[in-house]
């Protein structure tokens, strides 16, 4: 199974991405316990900055327009703005009320928080600069992580408190279903298909696999111990989920829902991000406080960089496509 992602891989390597420009863009790394942004040089993979931010920014994301990365402060009640490129501080947003995890639709026209402590989620009308409260719409236990349909009209929420995956109508604000899945669900993401949600479930070792129009599971892919996150390669077929137990990051082949190679990645591994050019792979670990730089080819940690306590989100400019 592997050398079919190899080859698929070289074919990607070759035809679908964009040769990564020649000045490094910083790689902005967000420390949970420590209530800081470190910046990172990507070329000489040494610190060049540290921003104090709210306590606990867990998530990140950048504006559709991609001209600022925003910050998720979930304890600080705030979203901070940067510049994606060399992690300045633009401005900050306040009372956007514990923004645990954020997302835009993919038309761009909505502004999804999670709020894991108050136990709802916020949807605003997005205008291309401004956030305007639609709805709040209560969904307990601890919504985690997001993901949408195509058309933008539905956000799917884990919950990890309550072992569920809900659906919600962004137009209306309302739940439109909300069936249980395994325990601790955390990381979702949709297949560019649009087809099937994969859930990681973070107490277990596999991937959830829903078919969210039939609103049932129809598969369960074997991954590592602490199934958490996901980040997609960029060439719309293979997927790699983060296990932060079993120190690994399974690659999963979104075709054919198998799980076709590991990644050994020691210190608990949590958010990925990979450069434009499919090769590289920053990674934080939750446990070991830095963050792991992987040849994608290789499948090797080549760099150990220290960060701050409980390393979570990360982000650089410079990044492969989401699918």
């Amino acid at each position: 199974m592997f050398s079919s992602f190899k080859r698929a891989l070289l074919f990607s390597l070759s035809s679908c991405f964009v040769i990564a420009a020649a000045q490094a863009n910083v790689v902005v790394v967000l420390n949970s316990r420590d209530a800081t942004v470190t910046l990172l040089d990507q070329q000489k993979y040494t610190e060049v900055g540290k921003i104090d931010v709210g306590k606990e920014p867990h998530h990140l994301m950048a504006t559709p327009d991609n001209k600022s990365l925003i910050v998720a402060s979930s304890v600080g009640n705030e979203l901070i703005f940067l510049d994606p490129k060399t992690g300045q501080l633009q401005r900050k947003l306040k009372d956007i009320l514990d923004p645990y995890q954020i997302g835009f639709s993919p038309d761009q026209k909505w502004f999804v928080s999670n709020s894991l402590r108050l136990d709802r989620v916020d949807l605003y009308k997005y205008d291309g600069s401004n956030m305007t409260l639609a709805k709040r719409v209560p969904l307990p236990k601890t919504p985690s992580h997001m993901a949408f349909t195509a058309d933008s009209s539905t956000v799917f929420i884990t919950q990890q408190g309550s072992d569920q995956v809900s659906a919600i109508d962004l137009a209306s604000g309302t739940v439109k279903w909300t069936i249980p899945v395994g325990k601790l669900p955390a990381g979702i993401v949709m297949t560019p298909d649009d087809k099937y949600l994969l859930v990681g479930i973070m107490s277990s070792d596999y991937v959830e696999v829903i078919d969210w129009r039939a609103k049932k599971t129809v598969k369960k892919i074997k991954a590592g111990e602490g199934t958490h996150n996901f980040r997609a390669l960029g060439d719309k077929r293979h997927l790699f989920v983060s296990n932060r137990v079993s120190n690994t990051i399974n690659i999963i082949d979104m075709q054919t829902l198998e799980n076709v190679g590991t990644i050994n990645v020691p210190g608990g591994p949590d958010d990925m991000e990979i450069t434009d050019d499919g090769k590289t792979m920053w990674a934080t670990l939750r446990w070991i406080k830095k963050v792991a730089v992987i040849d994608i080819p290789s499948r090797k940690v080549t760099k150990l960089i220290p960060v701050g306590r409980s390393p979570h989100g990360i982000y650089f400019a410079n990044h492969a496509p989401r699918q």
